[in-house]
């Protein structure tokens, strides 16, 4: 198994920024000559598809996640090492590490950042506000209120302005990959924010996210997702939260017996290469890779909505019972709570979010 043997050594944002100004060299080019071939059912011929695919050179690329091989997001990353391999003839090159391999999602960001090949893709959100505080509000909950108002803060100004903070971060967004809501999931019934008195919980590296939990009087506690089976298993921890489909693949429902449907944050991650590999490599290589991840997102998305449909049911089949709650008195906490911890520039980009809700115009 690949090593981050770096890793160790990204210990202060500052150098990690200076290594992504530096940046890194990518693969000599190559060109292959190809005799002259039938036209292909395209148009083009054998011979120019081959010319294209030797305009790019020699790429290995490393795509880290932290989610089982049964994941979307796995599937995601082999369309895309399908489609990539197959555009460039073999020259790019793409190995895929899923259920935290290379390390936590914090550890591989830290590789792909510094650009020295460790790590090269990876899917990250909210978490990146280790480097830019702005791109934890990707992680407030309730503040994005349906898919339609999602799309809007995508495809608008808050999208080009979090795609900005990416890139002066070192990663540069390929697009983003949406998630279903997140959900509490415990081995007791719990129908409002008074029963999360004391609830240990695990949650992801995010500041908001402890803060909401905090507000609500559970007493959160951030670990990698590869950790969650074995610290319920143990009680170390009483719940976690995450979308339906990691609660399934992680095989939580072994573990907890409620699913409670707090919905409290629908988010995304985005797929990010690292910008210091990214502009080492040349402009056919970067369109191609831009190309394929789209693809491999589209291609994700697809099967997202298909497994979403049915993964209450399935869960249900495996013994979770689901509690429908009110979900304003969450809301309530979980926002005052984490509006005392927002900084200027959050709440800056918590309001125009606010404010492209297509429902509230």
């Amino acid at each position: 198994m690949k090593k981050l043997n770096r890793i160790l050594a990204l210990s202060a944002v500052a150098v990690l920024a200076a290594g992504v100004l530096t940046g890194c060299g990518g693969g000599a080019s190559s060109s292959n000559t190809a005799p002259a071939a039938e036209p292909a059912s395209d148009g083009t011929t054998e011979a120019t598809q081959e010319e294209a695919s030797g305009d790019v050179e020699k790429i290995d690329l490393v795509f880290s996640h932290i989610n089982a091989e049964t994941h979307t997001w796995h599937k995601m990353a082999v369309k895309f090492k399908e489609l990539i391999e197959e555009k460039s003839g073999g020259n790019i090159t793409v190995t895929i590490y899923p259920s935290n391999q290379l390390g936590s999602e914090i550890e591989t960001v830290q590789s792909a950042i510094a650009g020295m090949g460790d790590c090269d893709i990876v899917l990250t959100g909210e978490s990146m506000q280790t480097y830019v505080e702005e791109l934890g509000i990707i992680g407030m909950p309730y503040a994005i209120t349906s898919d339609e108002h999602m799309d809007a803060v995508l495809n608008g100004e808050v999208g080009q302005e979090l795609d900005s903070l990416m890139l002066s971060a070192g990663l540069r967004n390929l697009g983003a990959v949406k998630r279903g809501p997140r959900n509490i999931t415990s081995n007791k019934e719990i129908h409002s924010p008074d029963d999360l008195q004391g609830f240990i919980i695990r949650t992801p590296e995010s500041s908001m996210t402890m803060a909401a939990f905090n507000a609500m009087g559970a007493k959160p506690t951030p670990m990698a997702f590869s950790e969650i089976f074995t610290s319920l298993q143990q009680g170390v921890i009483h719940g976690q939260e995450n979308p339906l489909a990691n609660i399934f693949d992680a095989s939580l429902y072994e573990v907890q017996d409620y699913v409670i449907e707090s919905e409290h944050l629908r988010a995304w991650v985005y797929m990010a290469i690292s910008e210091a590999r990214f502009s080492s490599f040349s402009p056919a290589a970067q369109a191609m890779i831009q190309e394929c991840a789209a693809e491999a997102i589209a291609y994700e998305h697809e099967l997202f909505l298909e497994e979403e449909a049915s993964l209450k049911s399935t869960l249900e089949e495996k013994g979770m019972t689901f509690i429908e709650v009110d979900q304003a008195p969450f809301k309530e906490k979980a926002v005052s709570g984490v509006l005392e911890v927002l900084t200027d520039k959050q709440k800056a980009i918590y309001d125009k979010i606010v404010a492209a809700d297509p429902a509230a115009q």
